[in-house]
């Protein structure tokens, strides 16, 4: 596996296009943390089953622009889901040999609490 942060980055994306859940758990640090404006999950069993949440209502994510800046890769994209589409949706994540440590997320929600 690539410790390469954009090839990792890359990798998240493909997991969640592909709905590759075990792919998705492979680029996961054991004490990755996820925030977002829909929750806040630590480890990597916990971020995974949280994923896999999300990737059952996700129909696609189409990402817009990548940052690179060493261990960290902002990314900006689109995310539609069955209920509501999200745009724009901003990603950070932080890379350390070759696993995500921390991944934060910011969209505004209101599509998906609408949507119910």
């Amino acid at each position: 596996m690539s410790t390469n942060s954009q090839a990792v980055a890359e990798t998240y994306f493909t997991a969640w296009r592909t709905k590759d859940y075990d792919l998705y758990r492979s680029i996961l640090a054991d004490d990755v943390v996820f925030d977002g404006p829909m929750g806040h999950e630590e480890g990597r069993d916990a971020v995974a089953k949280a994923f896999e949440g999300l990737g059952n209502i996700t129909t696609d994510v189409v990402v817009e622009k990548m940052f690179v800046d060493g261990a960290d890769v902002t990314s900006w994209f689109t995310l539609t889901t069955k209920p509501a589409t999200l745009s724009p949706v901003v990603n950070w994540s932080h890379v350390e040999n070759g696993k995500i440590t921390k991944i934060q997320v910011t969209f505004d929600p209101r599509p998906l609490l609408e949507a119910g």
